[in-house]
């Protein structure tokens, strides 16, 4: 789309570029900005030009990059990109990567330019990479504009389907995820009303080395629900936990008692098979 009250465009290349005037916007992939009009938006500010590095790997676990695009990520995991990092062999979890990668319900093309961190920062309930992040502890490392730093959990991050806690002038700069959740056993599962279209419900389910476990409710409520317990719980257990969180909407894309009840099948579903790997 043509985006006719564009009147300026800047390729950051240091914290002072971040700076923003009047009208200005941050840009990276820019898949979802380029798709409406922006009225209020008269000039973009390019991120992709900060030079920042996709992927990174320490002893803490996995640092990605907020321009990292979903194509670079997932050849990364499927050993397809020789000049990144490869990742450790009992990283298991990144096996939740195609699945998240698959749910956001697009074409190689979009896949090649939208960014992780544009994916976290439109914060719609659905955004499948909101759901692979929150689902491993990921936490969002936050540039402030008075040249400071903050880090908050991703979950943290959503206030409502397509609104997050971010100030004008924040960026999120990276997103780090912690080496014991990478090393975990972890599953997506997600469900749409039509075959093709945006998810109504995502439910991801991990098992710990400490043998507890996290399952996260995301696109069937507003803002993620994050459900943790010591070991694998009983099916009734996490059926009543998944049914009782706040936050079911009801929007075109579905119901919010179909949102609820399905969101429950999903959970059960994966801690079914999260019993099964560990018997």
């Amino acid at each position: 789309m043509d985006i006719t009250t564009i009147t300026s465009f800047r390729a950051a290349r240091t914290r002072g570029d971040l700076a923003l005037t009047p009208g200005e916007r941050y840009i990276a992939g820019g898949t979802w900005l380029m798709s409406e009009p922006q009225p209020d938006t008269t000039g973009f500010v390019d991120l992709t030009t900060m030079g920042w590095a996709d992927l990174e790997i320490d002893e803490q676990g996995l640092r990605i990059g907020a321009t990292c695009t979903i194509a670079r990520l997932l050849a990364w995991v499927e050993g397809r990109a020789s000049d990144l990092p490869s990742p450790p062999p009992d990283w298991h979890a990144i096996g939740m990567i195609p699945d998240a990668a698959n749910a956001l319900l697009a074409s190689f093309k979009i896949w090649n330019t939208a960014t992780v961190g544009g994916n976290l920062c439109q914060t719609f309930s659905a955004g499948s990479l909101l759901s692979f992040t929150v689902a491993l502890d990921g936490v969002a490392v936050i540039w402030t504009p008075d040249g400071g730093e903050r880090r908050m959990p991703v979950a943290s991050l959503p206030s409502g389907n397509g609104t997050n806690v971010l100030a004008r002038g924040e960026v999120l700069r990276a997103i780090e995820i912690p080496a014991p959740a990478l090393r975990s056993r972890a599953l997506l599962r997600k469900i749409a009303l039509a075959e093709l279209g945006r998810s109504g419900a995502v439910v991801t389910g991990r098992h710990d080395e400490d043998d507890t476990t996290t399952f996260v409710v995301t696109a069937a409520t507003l803002t993620p629900t994050v459900l943790r317990f010591e070991g694998i719980p009983d099916a009734a257990t996490l059926t009543a936990s998944v049914l009782a969180a706040d936050g079911y909407y009801t929007d075109p894309l579905g119901e919010a008692d179909w949102r609820r009840a399905v969101s429950a099948e999903l959970a059960e579903r994966i801690r079914r098979s999260l019993e099964e790997d560990a018997a």
